[in-house]
This record gives C-alpha cells, structure tokens and sequence, in this order.
C-alpha cells in the first residue's frame, strides 16, 4: 500500500491543525476563545489557527460572535463550538436499575432517566423505553444520537464488544445487546465495566490524579486503577475485582465459591451485609426503619447521632473495609483513592473510620474521598465514552 501523497500533503497539515483548534475550542471554559486563547493553548500559529477556525465554521461545527483582535477598543472576535450540532448517550445497566443520560457535544448532560432492571436478563424492551424517553427529553430522538456507550458489571471483551461474563447478572453475557443497540439506534455503541467508567468520569469531572484508585462500594465492590496517568485494566480486562478477595477462609482450607454471584469480600462489606448487620443489632424503631425500604441511609444517621448500635455496625463493616482495602494500597501505592457507589453517601461516619484504620496498616499515608460525582458517574463515564467515539465524525467533517 503506497505512504505517499494519500497521507502527507497540505491537506492532512490542515485537517491535524483543524482538529487541534477544535480540541482547544472543546476544552476552553465555556466552549468560546480568541484566535490569541488558541494560539497559546495549541501552540500553533495565528494564520494556522485562523484558518482552522474558518475550515471549522464552513464545517458547520464552529461560529464567530464579536468583531476582530485587530479592532482597537473593541471585543476580539470569539469563536465557539456548537455543542447542539449532534447527541450522545451514555447508559448504566445494573442488577436493579438502567439509568441512561443525554448530553451534547461538548459533555453537557440534557436530560437523565432511570427505571428498574427487568427480573430476567433480557434488558432490550427496557433499554429502548428509557433511551426513548431521556432523548426525547433532550428534544432530540434516538435514531438522532451520534454516539452510545454503555457500562455493565463484569468482564468485557473489548474486540468484540461483549460481556464475557457478569455474576450479577446471570445471563446478561450470552445477550447480543450492544448489536441489537447499533442495529436500532444506527450509531457507534461501545461497552465498557461499569467501574473503568466510573473512573473515565472521575478523570473527567472529578479529582483524579496520575496514580488514582477507585472504588464502586455498593452492594457489589468493583474497583479501577489509573497508573502514570493510564487506566489499567490487566491482561484480561479483570484486573481490580477487590470484592472477591477472601479474608475469612482459614488457610489451610479451600476457598469457597461465590454464592449469588457475590465475592467474598462482598458478602462480608457489601451493602447487603450492611443492612443484615444494622437489623441484627439495632432497636426495633431503627431495624423497621431499615428493613421497610431496605435503605442503609437511615444507619449510618444514627450512628452520627450517637446511637451505640448503629455506630457498632459501622465500626465492625470499617475495619473489615479498611483489611481488604489495604491489601490493594500496600501492592499499587496510589496518589489517591476515591470511593464512589451507593455506600458513599455514608459520609464521615464511615470514612473517617475507615482511614483511621487504614492508618494502621499502611506503610505511607494515603488521600482517600469520597467522590462528589455521586450514583451517575458510570453514566456519566460512558457520556465521556461516546464522546470519544464521535472524534472520528467531526474530523470526517473537516
């Protein structure tokens, strides 16, 4: 196959700096900059930029408001990226919810829709009902979207786009549902764990860092790592499944398998156990409480008002989080750790707890928060997925 002109040439020049200018245009606060705001923030010329911008805007993907630089004692002209040009959607498929948003090209979540999983794994009927109806939400329709993704529980094969397998779900894995999506929506659909998404998000809008762990505590444990700046996922995509470290089989005997689809360490931290512990051990006000809406909330309150049951529930889950956790530390060493997922919203109560005890077990010290990106950062990571994906439309565009 011949390297030459097809690849080189004033024309490929031209669409490298185009595609630089609309980065920098995408990344500027409030998606608007002077030809001098591009200038710096691509190092490229003022002629080079200017005609970025003027490729961009016969493209349709870029408009000027305001006058020129050149007018003394007048506004520069400022060019911006049209975020409403096109649509993505980035969806969350879990055990007991779907919650799907729609956001614009530049990232900004329009609408945001969540309905219950179905009771079999067959999630099609339902994906198309809330897809249908947060996109019509954000005045658009499906068949409108440029770009999908979607983050699930489990084991992804990122070639072919299929969940290997999914404990949670029994089922889901043998489901051609990311094809059935692509054949109905007429789009690029990606997939992706739920938990690397929840990183994405958290590189994206939350406090990441170079070295970064995160942690989805909910009723299931996931965890993503970011080294030197790079997600890691392992050699086969399994790498940070923290719920299934055992610290509770002697070891001398076997291990045994996951019941319910849940690890080991899920079973003995997860928000299940959580519940089971604050009924066993809270008064009769508390446990009805708890048992009405199977909500842990109403426990960790408590144990912040003073009440000695629920603070020994709290203590006993923060030592047996802190155990497991600090295995993961001691071995990666991470700038950071951010906990994410529904057992977040525990506040202080827990997470002070938990970092005393960290304290204890860890060779250095270590920056542990709880995320501000609340329950929508997996969706939130496959909005920041699908966006990616449309990198390639825009630069046909050019």
């Amino acid at each position: 196959m011949s390297t030459g002109s097809a690849a080189t040439g004033p024309h490929v020049l031209r669409r490298i700096n185009a595609t630089a200018v609309l980065n920098a245009l995408r990344d500027a606060a409030g998606h608007t900059a002077t030809v001098s705001d591009l200038v710096v923030a691509t190092g490229l010329s003022r002629p080079a930029v200017t005609r970025a911008l003027t490729a961009l805007s016969d493209a349709g993907i870029a408009e000027f408001s305001g006058t020129t630089e050149h007018q003394i004692g007048r506004p520069a002209q400022r060019a911006r990226f049209r975020a409403e040009l096109g649509h993505v959607a980035g969806i969350d498929i879990g055990p007991h919810k779907v919650l799907a948003m729609v956001a614009d090209l530049a990232g900004n979540v329009l609408a945001e829709r969540q309905a219950a999983s179905p009771p079999n794994p067959d999630m099609a009927p339902v994906l198309r009902t809330v897809l249908t109806e947060v996109a019509a939400e954000a005045g658009v329709t499906p068949a409108d979207l440029w770009a999908a993704a979607v983050g699930t529980p489990g084991i992804v094969d990122h070639e072919r786009g299929e969940v290997v397998l999914a404990p949670s779900i029994p089922g889901w894995s043998s489901l051609p549902v990311i094809t059935d999506l692509r054949d109905w929506l007429g789009c690029p659909v990606g997939i992706e764990n739920d938990v690397n998404l929840a990183v994405v998000a958290e590189r994206w809008r939350g406090e990441a860092g170079d070295n970064l762990l995160f942690v989805q505590w909910g009723e299931r444990i996931g965890t993503g790592m970011v080294i030197d700046d790079k997600p890691y996922r392992g050699a086969s995509s399994a790498a940070g499944e923290l719920g299934f470290i055992d610290l509770v089989t002697d070891l001398d005997d076997e291990p045994k398998p996951p019941a319910d689809g849940l690890g080991a360490f899920e079973r003995l931290v997860g928000a299940g156990e959580i519940l089971r512990l604050g009924v066993q051990r809270c008064d009769r006000e508390l446990r009805d409480r708890l048992t009405t809406d199977d909500d842990i909330a109403p426990l960790f309150d408590a144990a912040a008002a003073g009440d000695p049951a629920a603070a020994s529930v709290v203590d006993t889950i923060a030592t047996r989080f802190a155990r497991g956790l600090a295995v993961q530390l001691l071995i990666m060493d991470p700038q950071r750790v951010v906990i994410g997922g529904g057992v977040s919203r525990a506040g202080d109560v827990l997470f002070d707890a938990v970092r005393r005890r960290l304290s204890r077990q860890l060779l250095v010290p270590v920056d542990l928060r709880v995320s501000a990106l609340g329950a929508g950062n997996v969706a939130l990571g496959a909005v920041r997925m699908a966006l990616d994906r449309v990198e390639e439309r825009l630069t046909a565009m050019l």
